[in-house]
């Protein structure tokens, strides 16, 4: 699997010990930056993961900033992507199976490197499971998507 990841200065860190991580379980890390813990804009490497996946440039998504909640909240301005603040395991399989989540956003001032691992690496295994219920749930959320004023 494809991975595009993206950070600001303060995810820096967090960014790079990941990307390490990916590589060595086997995936494909599309590294979008940053380059240094120098102050970037979050909302640059956000939208950059996002039009990544939405293109087809990568499967999956991981954006990172100080909180998480930043990040998360430029990936959603690109359309297609669906991209949620997750500091639990249980958020980031169930994100994906019930939301088709294909953008995770993390709060390197949040959480440590073995959660953070922990998370990314649930989030990457799970699969949306498409019952009936779920898909009607998610047709709904990509009608808003489209219909964004």
């Amino acid at each position: 699997m494809k991975v595009a990841i993206g950070a600001d200065h303060a995810g820096y860190r967090l960014k790079e010990h990941l990307a390490v991580l990916l590589s060595e379980a086997g995936y494909e890390v599309v590294d979008l930056g940053t380059d240094s813990e120098a102050p970037v804009d979050y909302p640059d490497f956000a939208a950059a993961v996002g039009r990544a996946v939405v293109h087809g440039e990568a499967e999956r998504g991981i954006v990172i900033c100080g909180s998480g909640a930043g990040a998360s909240i430029a990936a959603t301005k690109i359309s297609g992507v669906r991209c949620a603040t997750v500091h639990d395991v249980y958020t980031a399989h169930q994100a994906v199976e019930h939301d088709d989540m294909n953008v995770l956003a993390l709060g390197a001032r949040v959480i440590g490197e073995a959660l953070a691992w922990e998370i990314v690496d649930t989030y990457l295994r799970a699969r949306f499971d498409g019952a009936p219920r779920h898909r009607r749930r998610l047709d709904k959320v990509e009608a808003l998507d489209r219909e964004r004023s």
